[in-house]
């Protein structure tokens, strides 16, 4: 059932401790507090969420050096509002504040999604965090012990 959506360019309203919930619903949360998350929209070159009833239902945020390189992060939408349009719209949005950039991005879900938006694999890509995950040495080493490495998912931390 599709229901009415609004892309917001703005962070107002956020109750990001409601996000968090949320993002953990729906397997997408990778460790950050809700302050983080918030940070981590606000120190973003831009941002969008999609609001439904009142409530976050998207996100997704660029970083961007201004000139020629930006990279697309947190890109989600919850469960039951996908196959609507809204990432599409939404990265569609934040690629009209980069023009003339290189844009990246990782992601191991929906490739369908970005390829359709002109977007192409790159085997070259490579990843790694620099000293220990949001700087939590003790969740770091035991993600190293269990996975072999301390990279983040693309998605959710376990």
């Amino acid at each position: 059932m599709d229901r009415t959506w609004e892309c917001r360019s703005h962070l107002a309203g956020v109750d990001w401790t409601i996000l968090k919930d949320d993002l953990g619903r729906d397997n997408f949360d990778n460790g950050r507090t809700a302050d983080e998350l918030r940070l981590s929209f606000e120190r973003s070159h831009a941002t969008v969420t999609v609001w439904c009833d009142r409530r976050v239902v998207g996100t997704a945020r660029v970083l961007s050096d201004g000139v020629c390189n930006a990279y697309i992060v947190d890109v989600w939408t919850q469960s039951s509002y996908r196959r609507q349009g809204i990432g599409t719209a939404m990265v569609r949005a934040l690629l009209e504040t980069v023009p003339g950039q290189h844009v990246a991005l990782l992601t191991d879900k929906r490739s369908d999604l970005y390829s359709s938006l002109g977007f192409v694999g790159d085997d070259g890509g490579m990843s790694l965090v620099a000293g220990s995950w949001l700087n939590r040495a003790a969740r770091a080493s035991s993600t190293a012990r269990s996975s072999g490495h301390p990279r983040p998912s693309l998605h959710a931390r376990p």
